[in-house]
């Protein structure tokens, strides 16, 4: 009696054994996704809750309207997402591109999204965020156009058309008219840059200097215009215009750009725009 008592707890504990073994593995958790960076706003900003930010938007791939008339481009999806990221509504203030730095600098505007080059004259009255990114200068011509431009200093032989403000605009400047090269009445500084290219388009002026991304965007418009030479001279590292000495606003966007960048989303933005 007591040897086939025995073999029943044997039985048992043998059957204990092989349930605990038998136990389901818990699936092991996806590693966590990397949540946003916590960045530190300016004060007036968190009170408000929004950011008013400036742009020229016809200026594309950059900023521009669509068929609907709403803003898009590379500057305006880029803006969004770092609102987005700092948890902010975003306000748009659409202006002639060289009234933008002073804007910024008047306290009009939180900051300004619109193709900035870093200046060293831009820089004695606003401050600017990382870079997000870089580019270079083209000169673009029209239809029939028969002289040539192998060097820019060449283009002064033509009337050029450039937009008001830009490190362009400075450049031809100071490089063109300031050194006897190009007289100062075939420069034509226009309040967009589209009106520059339907001056090119009609005669009135025979190049355009301008962004050279931009340049192919006009160029999808119109297949008559051709780049004749390019070259970094004025532009470089594209950024965001803040107000001077707003180190919180900076160091907010730097942080959000550098994330953006690392995530990839500005070269996917970069695919989407300049193709």
């Amino acid at each position: 009696m007591f040897r086939k008592f025995a073999v029943i707890i044997s039985l048992v504990l043998a059957a204990a054994m092989l349930a605990s073994c038998a136990q389901p593995t818990v699936p092991t958790a996806a590693p966590p996704v990397s949540a946003p960076a916590a960045v530190e706003l300016p004060e007036k900003l968190s009170q408000a809750g929004k950011i008013v930010v400036g742009t020229s938007a016809d200026y594309p791939p950059f900023e521009f309207l669509d068929a609907q008339g709403n803003k898009t481009g590379f500057d305006i999806e880029l803006m969004t997402k770092l609102a987005e990221r700092m948890g902010l509504k975003l306000e748009w203030a659409d202006m002639p591109f060289d009234s933008l730095v002073a804007a910024v600098q008047q306290g009009k505007l939180d900051a300004s999204i619109s193709a900035f080059n870093y200046s060293e004259e831009r820089d004695e009255q606003v401050d600017f965020s990382v870079p997000y990114y870089s580019s270079t200068d083209a000169f673009v011509v029209g239809k029939g156009f028969s002289g040539a431009i192998t060097k820019p200093e060449d283009a002064a032989h033509y009337k050029i058309g450039v937009q008001s403000g830009t490190v362009q605009d400075g450049w031809l400047t100071s490089n063109l008219v300031e050194t006897g090269l190009l007289p100062a009445e075939n420069l034509s500084r226009y309040e967009r840059a589209e009106q520059a290219f339907m001056d090119l388009a009609t005669g009135r002026i025979v190049v355009v200097m301008a962004d050279e991304v931009a340049v192919k965007a006009f160029m999808e418009q119109n297949p008559d215009l051709q780049i004749v030479f390019s070259a970094e001279l004025s532009t470089g590292p594209m950024a965001i215009v803040v107000p001077e000495g707003d180190t919180v606003l900076k160091t907010a966007f730097d942080t959000l750009i550098k994330q953006l960048q690392s995530e990839g989303f500005v070269d996917e933005l970069a695919e989407k725009y300049f193709k």
